[in-house]
């Protein structure tokens, strides 16, 4: 008698398939949790930009005239992790930090 164990050339490919099925359904969702990441990791650098301008107004006595002056002292970068956005001040009637496209300068 011959007792063979092992797979055979269907059920691996019944395995394959059945994996790579279950990737197509995962890869797409882990994108999309990654942007999402990216938002919120953004939108708490914006935060902490906003209470380190309140530091630098308690030691300096005026706002600071530009992002770049806190870089350093107060925040170690004005670009979100992604790198596509970059922290400005939007200066109007009021004073907004926002997070705006980064330009190639």
């Amino acid at each position: 008698m011959n007792n063979q164990k092992g797979f055979t050339l269907i059920e691996m490919l019944i395995v394959l398939t059945i994996i790579t099925t279950l990737l197509i359904l995962l890869v797409p969702n882990l994108a999309d949790k990654n942007e999402t990441l990216q938002l919120k990791g953004c939108d708490a650098l914006i935060q902490m930009t906003e209470n380190q301008v309140q530091s630098y107004i308690i030691d300096h006595g005026t706002y600071p005239p530009d992002v770049e002056t806190l870089v350093g002292d107060y925040i170690q970068s004005d670009k979100c992790a992604n790198g596509t956005k970059q922290i400005q001040f939007q200066t109007s009637e009021d004073y907004t930090i926002i997070a705006a496209d980064v330009t190639n300068e």
